[in-house]
C-alpha cells in the first residue's frame, strides 16, 4: 500500500529500535481500565514493537500496518510467540476495521506521518462507545551527554533541522478533534542497549534525518560514527522517555 514515505528500504533496521518503556504501558492500560483479554488495534504497527507489548500483557490485537516489509516482518516476529495474530494492510485514516469494535486504539511512533485529523476521525469510529485513543513515542534523552554531542553533531550539518510533530505536544491536535475527553499523558524511563554497530545502523534508519538531510546524509552518519567510535566500550547505552497521550472517546 502506498503512504506519502516509503519506509522499505528501513524495515530490517527498525528491528534495532528500542522498546517502549513498560512502565507507560502499564500505566496506560492502567489508566484507560483496559484488560485481557480486550481487543485492540495497533495502527502503523511496523516490525511489532508495540504490538509484541500489549500481545503479552493479553489484549487481543489487530495490527494495521501499510507497508509490506515491515508488516511481513511484524508477522514474523509475532508468530513466533502469538500465532493467532493476523496482520491487516491499512493506514491511521482508512484501517479497515469495523466501527465500534476496538476497547483501544494505539500508534507507536506513527501518529506523527498520518493526517491526524483524519485518523482520529478513523479512530474514534473503530472504537468502542468510551473507548480510548492513545499515540506513543520514544523520545531519546537529549541532556545526556552523548545525546548532545550527537545533536550538535548534526546541526552541524543540518542548522536548521527540525523533528516535526513526533516531539510535540499531541494534546492541541486530539484537543481539535473534537472527538475526546481530556488528554492524559503519561511517561516513562527505558534505557536501551545496543552494540555501536547497530547504534549507527539506527541512525540510518532515522527517516526524518534522511529526509531532512538529504545529500548530506552520509556526511551526517560518519560524524555520528565518530562519535561513536571515541566511546570507550562496544556497548552503547542510549536513554529514552517512553511518552504517551491518551484520550478517551466522547
Amino acid at each position: 500500500m502506498r503512504t506519502r514515505w516509503d519506509y522499505t528500504e528501513l524495515a530490517q533496521a527498525y528491528l534495532k529500535r528500542p522498546n517502549y518503556a513498560a512502565s507507560a504501558i502499564d500505566a496506560m492500560l492502567e489508566r484507560a481500565f483496559v484488560q485481557a483479554p480486550a481487543p485492540a488495534c495497533d495502527v502503523g504497527a511496523g516490525v511489532a514493537h508495540l504490538t509484541l507489548e500489549l500481545l503479552a500483557r493479553g489484549l487481543t490485537v489487530v495490527p494495521v500496518e501499510p507497508n509490506d516489509a515491515m508488516r511481513r516482518l511484524g508477522q514474523e516476529r509475532t508468530r513466533a510467540r502469538f500465532p493467532a495474530t493476523v496482520w491487516v494492510e491499512g493506514t491511521g485514516e482508512q484501517t479497515g476495521q469495523a466501527g465500534g469494535a476496538f476497547s483501544l486504539v494505539t500508534f507507536g511512533s506513527s501518529f506523527n506521518v498520518t493526517d491526524r485529523q483524519r485518523a482520529l476521525a478513523e479512530a474514534a469510529r473503530i472504537l468502542q462507545p468510551r473507548g480510548w485513543f492513545a499515540c506513543l513515542y520514544n523520545h531519546r534523552d537529549l541532556h545526556d551527554p552523548l545525546q548532545d554531542r550527537i545533536e550538535r553533531t548534526i546541526r552541524d550539518h543540518i542548522p536548521e533541522y527540525e523533528y516535526g510533530s513526533r516531539r510535540e505536544d499531541q494534546t492541541p491536535a486530539i484537543d481539535e478533534s473534537g472527538l475526546f475527553g481530556p488528554v492524559h499523558v503519561l511517561e516513562g524511563s527505558v534505557l536501551h542497549r545496543q552494540s555501536r554497530a547497530d547504534c549507527l545502523e539506527a541512525w540510518r534508519s532515522h527517516a526524518t534525518l534522511q529526509r531532512q538531510a538529504g545529500a548530506r546524509f552520509d556526511e551526517v552518519i560518519q560524524s555520528i560514527a565518530a562519535q561513536l567510535d571515541a566511546l570507550p566500550g562496544q556497548v552503547v547505552e542510549v536513554p529514552y522517555t517512553t511518552r504517551v497521550w491518551l484520550a478517551q472517546a466522547i
